[in-house]
């Protein structure tokens, strides 16, 4: 089946499989979010200290797709998990590579890594297949990582244990996204990085389940674009972006046209210099079963400088 999900290249050299280098194109440019554009877009971009408008970080998860199907088959489609920290920043035009470890007397799980040509590391974490048997990169950055969350400002009445209800959601190929991804999945498919027959609905019949499946970046998107009707008590307007996220499957794949329902729980808080973050880890549900099909955690940042009057409201809370 691996085979034939990727013609993607591979490279092998015993040790690790490497991608073939990819420029992933830019596709929120028009993204508008809590009533301004976000981080995608040139001159918002810029003005939070990025030099261009940048590509959305799941989108990345595409190129690990072929070597994690190369590593462990069709087991990927149905239990494989990404979990990742962004590290860098990448620009429409900024060539990518993807590499992940080859793993080691029957692990199923390995480090993965993505840079830029010169080096820059774009993101650093662990790939994987099956139950969790050993701490996902993200498991252990929320064990050791995190530093204390004294003074929350934006997040001021979030709080940890907070969840959402459940929400009906689905992805068809020409659905628009609406304004968190003003695109459709036929649109994604026209430019995603590693292209599959898995993905489109005319050539179903060449995977195992009979129907077209979501790319493993697309879950991001079918996840995350309804949440703006969470209605979590998080102060703006706010430019916001993705820190950290791991997604994983336990009952995969999930289906083009398939409905399913899914419900968010606040897990964690923390902060940085430069940053107010939300932990939040989605479950979605096989509508007919009720059994868990995926799970994501997304850490949304916060800028906290595009927070108008940032330090005025700290002063007034926190004296």
């Amino acid at each position: 089946m691996a085979a034939r999900a990727f013609d993607t290249p591979i490279a092998d050299d015993g040790a690790s499989l490497t991608g073939p280098w990819r420029a992933p194109q830019q596709m929120l440019a028009a993204q508008v979010y809590d009533g301004h554009v976000s981080i995608h877009d040139d001159a918002m971009a810029k003005k939070m200290g990025f030099k261009a408008a940048t590509i959305e970080g799941p989108t990345h998860f595409s190129q690990f797709a072929p070597l994690c199907a190369r590593l462990w088959g069709e087991a990927w489609f149905e239990s494989g998990c990404i979990s990742a920290h962004y590290r860098n920043a990448v620009s429409a035009g900024e060539e990518v590579q993807a590499i992940a470890a080859k793993p080691k007397d029957g692990d199923s799980q390995v480090d993965i890594r993505m840079v830029k040509r010169d080096g820059t590391e774009v993101l650093s974490g662990t790939a994987s297949v099956g139950p969790a048997a050993a701490p996902t990169a993200l498991d252990r950055r929320l064990r050791d990582e995190l530093k204390p969350f004294a003074d929350p400002v934006i997040l001021h009445d979030v709080k940890v244990g907070m969840k959402t209800p459940r929400q009906t959601v689905r992805m068809d190929f020409d659905q628009n996204m609406g304004e968190l991804y003003p695109f459709s999945l036929r649109d994604k498919l026209k430019v995603i990085t590693e292209p599959s027959a898995f993905y489109e609905p005319e050539r179903a019949g060449e995977n195992k389940w009979g129907r077209a499946i979501i790319p493993f970046e697309m879950l991001s998107v079918l996840l995350q674009y309804s949440s703006r009707q969470d209605r979590l008590p998080i102060k703006g307007p706010a430019v916001g972006l993705f820190a950290d996220q791991e997604i994983r499957l336990s009952a995969g794949p999930l289906f083009v046209g398939e409905s399913y329902d899914l419900e968010r729980e606040v897990v964690a808080l923390s902060a940085s210099r430069r940053t107010e973050s939300v932990w939040v880890r989605t479950t979605v549900f096989d509508r007919h079963s009720n059994r868990t099909v995926v799970t994501m955690l997304l850490n949304l940042a916060s800028i906290k400088e595009s927070f108008a009057g940032y330090a005025e409201e700290h002063a007034r809370l926190y004296g």
